[in-house]
């Protein structure tokens, strides 16, 4: 096989390459068929079988780099060095004008003519464009969240922020890039962030942080930091893009919150602990009135252990002996309206464990149910009682509160107070339950329905 044909048969496999030659001395441009064919054939490429002109080449040039590209082709032969250029057909459409990539070799052949080859590029700059844009898009969406935005590589190495982190931190752009984000995290945080991150980056578990991040001001503010991964095809991780969230102002509202409601305790404690004494005071030398004051007592120190349930809670300051079951906290709740044997608030039926937040939850439910009923119902008169009735079905645990033996009722109040209203919030926002209530001659009836799923929080 001639190197001609063998040259041809490469370049036919190619796809899209045609060759031109062309002798700056004859002015003679030659090409071959797959040329003509990528400039659309047409009279030119019939008549040009002994060469046509540059100048009848150019002609198929959109007009605006016709010069251009006549001035590249000199200057290529003067300089004697490889030519590259993109250029558009003047017969393409509006929009649809096919680019040409055109390469030529170094300087002059022995017969002093310049070759190269032109390869239709359209298809691959439509996707580069098709990516500008797509880049642009993301980029654009990112930008406009007021949100920390960044993605890895498989292996966890970062290679990417949104403008926000550098807004937010105040840090050059890139000297974050790779490993160098843990140095921008409090250094109480960084084991911990470090610790948490690997063991997503092994299992591709979802990662969920709370840590320090040092904000442009050097002040360290509370963010959350969580990440996904993308896995490809083949079920490997392909990506990982995460996000940072300031929380910092919520944070220290919360933990204003927990001081005070602490604070609260605190005193409400001590004014338990003084009532108790107080009751106790007057019978030193009365040992008559000693039983009744002991009983007194005993109901006071019961409240203010039911009082450390109902107050808001945190992972500091939960109760360190929570009741396990709905029935024991039940029970401990009730102790403080409990005289003797005679127990005014029964409790039966079906028990369950019970978690912290939905005993939190339920306490302070329980203990408004008990506080309305000692000011206005069963409780606040002599014979009544309250019946807990407790039923565990396959998807809810129902809770029943009765009453009877209390005041005649006309029927609902026409206020509620604030804590009913915390209650009813209660319901709805801790425990996603629902509450009914009927007012009955007989006494109030409240039907709690709680998913078996949030009792066990």
């Amino acid at each position: 096989m001639a190197d001609g044909d063998f040259l041809r048969r490469a370049l036919d496999a190619a796809g899209g390459i045609g060759t031109w030659s062309w002798d700056p001395r004859t002015d003679k441009f030659r090409a071959d068929e797959a040329f003509w064919a990528l400039h659309g054939g047409g009279k030119l490429a019939a008549d040009a079988g002994d060469g046509a002109r540059l100048g009848e080449f150019l002609a198929l040039v959109i007009a605006s780099q016709r010069d251009a590209l006549g001035e590249e082709l000199h200057h290529a032969i003067q300089a004697r060095r490889p030519f590259r250029r993109e250029y558009q057909l003047a017969s393409s459409q509006e929009g649809e004008r096919r680019i040409l990539l055109r390469g030529a070799s170094s300087g002059l052949d022995r017969d002093e003519r310049l070759l190269g080859t032109a390869t239709d590029i359209t298809d691959q700059r439509q996707a580069e464009s098709a990516l500008r844009a797509s880049e642009a898009k993301y980029e654009a969406i990112t930008n406009s969240i007021d949100q920390m935005i960044w993605s890895t590589r498989p292996d966890g190495f970062h290679d990417y922020y949104n403008r926000r982190w550098y807004e937010y931190t105040g840090v050059p752009s890139g000297s974050t890039d790779g490993e160098a984000w843990n140095g921008m995290f409090h250094p109480e945080d960084r084991a911990r962030a470090w610790e948490v991150w690997r063991r997503s980056l092994e299992t591709g578990e979802p990662y969920h942080i709370e840590y320090r991040l040092r904000h442009r001001s050097g002040e360290y503010r509370w963010v959350i930091g969580r990440a996904q991964c993308v896995r490809g095809e083949d079920g490997a991780i392909a990506r990982w893009y995460g996000t940072c969230t300031d929380i910092h102002d919520l944070k220290m509202a919360e933990q204003s919150c927990e001081l005070i409601a602490r604070e609260l305790s605190h005193r409400i404690k001590n004014i338990f602990a003084v009532v108790s004494s107080l009751v106790m005071l007057p019978t030193r030398g009365r040992p008559e009135f000693q039983a009744f004051a002991r009983g007194v007592q005993a109901r006071i120190d019961a409240l203010a252990v039911a009082h450390e349930y109902v107050r808001p809670q945190s992972a500091r300051s939960n109760p360190p002996q929570a009741p396990a079951t709905v029935h024991g906290l039940l029970g401990m709740l009730s102790a403080p309206y409990n005289v003797d044997d005679a127990a005014v608030v029964a409790i039966s039926g079906d028990d369950v464990p019970i978690g912290s937040r939905a005993a939190t939850g339920l306490a302070l439910i329980f203990h408004e149910l008990a506080t309305n009923a000692v000011k206005y119902g069963a409780l606040s008169q002599s014979g009544g009682r309250v019946a807990i009735i407790c039923a565990r079905s396959e998807e809810n645990y129902e809770i029943l509160w009765e009453e009877v033996g209390g005041p005649q009722i006309d029927g609902a109040p026409e206020r509620r107070g604030f804590g009913t209203a915390l209650s009813e919030r209660v319901v709805e926002t801790e425990l996603g339950a629902k509450m009914e209530r009927r007012w009955g001659a007989d006494g109030l009836q409240i039907r709690l329905i709680v998913p078996q799923a949030r009792i066990s929080l």
